[in-house]
């Protein structure tokens, strides 16, 4: 416990290695457990702007037969410039998310600057729609998908299940093509209000993925594509995250309590940005337990 709270001191970057340090020993069992199946496209090699290694996706099963299982799509973070399916912790929570008794399908997807976040959502839809079309060939169920992505990946979880299908429909689906969404800490749910006050230090850095265009932070940001009939949605807030995904989860939280859908919404006392996603690492926690309730 003391390796713990000495690690929550750490800065993100010194956090995550030392994370990888620790659990480093542990991962091979873990492994044991389940079976990675790496680096399918999801999408066509001709489609527009296709990219061989960012439109890949990590399949991990569990590897004791079973009934057909709830799937859980992962979305990584990294304010939308950085992170991939490939990092160290992503490719350990896809194999917790197997040995939880899901089939974990965790995604890259293209990053900024090649791209603005209008086609990062792009790639996470054709990811979700893989994920509909074969999820059975890999023991899921595809009418039992959840959506889970921390930071710049909660928001884009929160585009792709807005009850609005004009994003998903591009590739088949309906607006409930996910049975739930779980955000975990989301970022850039109004990056429209976040960009026009500029209000924190640094924040032009995210006008490189979203650009210049008030327009396009709006067509990016899930509180304004918000409409009745959206799959559920849990929402976990760190106590003591950043003040611009406080205040933007609260306006979600209010958006979906006027269109009828009262989010369960948790904030979790004392943790910090970072620690919420790297709490997916052990087993037992609050998230693990959302998911299972999720899937019923």
């Amino acid at each position: 416990m003391k390796k713990l709270f000495r690690w929550l001191a750490l800065p993100p970057l010194g956090l995550l290695l030392a994370a990888g340090a620790v659990l480093g020993t542990h991962e091979w069992a873990v492994a044991q457990a389940s079976r990675r199946v790496a680096d399918i496209a999801y999408k066509p090699t001709t489609a527009p702007g296709f990219d061989a290694v960012s439109n890949q996706l990590d399949v991990y099963q569990p590897k004791k037969p079973a009934a057909p299982r709830p799937v859980v799509l992962f979305i990584h973070g990294g304010s939308w410039s950085s992170g991939s399916k490939d990092d160290f912790l992503y490719k350990a929570i896809g194999r917790r998310l197997a040995r939880q008794g899901f089939v974990g399908v965790v995604i890259s997807y293209r990053l900024a600057p090649g791209v603005l976040v209008p086609a990062q959502a792009d790639d996470c839809a054709a990811a979700l729609a893989w994920t509909v079309q074969h999820a059975a060939e890999y023991g899921g169920n595809p009418q039992r998908i959840i959506l889970m992505g921390h930071s710049a990946g909660g928001g884009l979880a929160a585009l792709l299940a807005t009850g609005s299908d004009t994003l998903v429909s591009k590739y088949g689906l309906g607006p409930r093509a996910a049975h739930a969404v779980l955000l975990d800490d989301p970022a850039g749910l109004d990056m429209l209000d976040y960009l026009t006050r500029m209000e924190y230090p640094n924040d032009e850095q995210y006008l490189v993925p979203f650009s210049r265009d008030p327009a396009v932070w709006r067509q990016a940001s899930a509180l304004y594509h918000m409409r009745a009939g959206a799959p559920p949605y849990s929402l976990y807030i760190g106590g003591n995250t950043y003040p611009g995904i406080m205040k933007s989860a609260v306006k979600f939280r209010e958006r979906l309590a006027a269109l009828g859908q009262p989010p369960k919404y948790v904030v979790q006392p004392g943790k910090k940005h970072v620690p919420m996603v790297l709490q997916l690492l052990w087993p037992g926690n609050e998230l693990y337990k959302e998911l299972h309730r999720l899937a019923q």
